[in-house]
């Protein structure tokens, strides 16, 4: 046999059995090469500032920055920046058990506007109907598709500033603030919750 193909045979053996010692003792392997598509790390949505929430709800309601500032600070307070938020319209009516219904935008930074439909039911000390406009500002939202489920209202809580009304809805870590013009609030002690859908539905439930 070739003295070169001897000195060859000789070195791959040596190797395997290094090879197969460090693997005997735990020794970490040596990394495969990756020749797949190198995915970015999923990163959490931007947030929206104060001041830029101002001036986008002070415009779609038509009041004055001092009016949309004051519910907003009332929500930062609470919860922090918001990752996005919602604009539309909805209508409502209820004699004790009520139905609302609505449609807007969602906004998110870096992303195109989605857009979100919302319905669902409400029980209690409730009569009267209305049309508004509706600003909600989403907490902890990293993805648009995350909207798309039922959040309950959080103990019927609500809060009137400057002619606005704010309250909390709640699933998981998302938390939603909506904030409605006061001729549109109608919240007679009522609680339920609304789901947020791709599509309109005309049954609340």
């Amino acid at each position: 046999m070739d003295r070169r193909v001897l000195i060859a045979s000789g070195l791959s053996f040596i190797a395997a059995a290094k090879a197969s010692q460090a693997f005997a003792q735990g020794a970490p392997a040596e990394p495969l090469p990756n020749n797949g598509p190198n995915y970015p790390a999923q990163t959490r949505a931007d947030t929206y500032s104060r001041d830029e929430l101002v001036n986008k709800a002070s415009d779609f309601f038509g009041v004055t920055a001092e009016a949309a500032g004051a519910v907003i600070a009332k929500a930062f307070k609470d919860n922090g920046q918001p990752t996005a938020y919602i604009a539309g319209e909805e209508g409502s009516a209820a004699i004790t058990v009520g139905l609302r219904y609505g449609k807007g935008l969602l906004y998110m930074k870096g992303r195109e506007p989605v857009t979100v439909y919302w319905q669902g039911p409400s029980v209690g000390f409730d009569l009267g109907g209305n049309a508004s406009r509706n600003f909600t500002l989403c907490y902890n939202l990293q993805r648009p598709e995350a909207i798309f489920q039922r959040f309950p209202g959080v103990d019927g809580s609500a809060y009137f500033i400057g002619g606005l009304g704010l309250n909390y809805q709640r699933a998981d870590d998302i938390v939603l603030a909506p904030i409605r013009t006061g001729v549109g609030l109608r919240l007679g002690a009522s609680i339920g919750y609304l789901a947020y859908t791709r599509k309109r539905h005309i049954l609340p439930f």
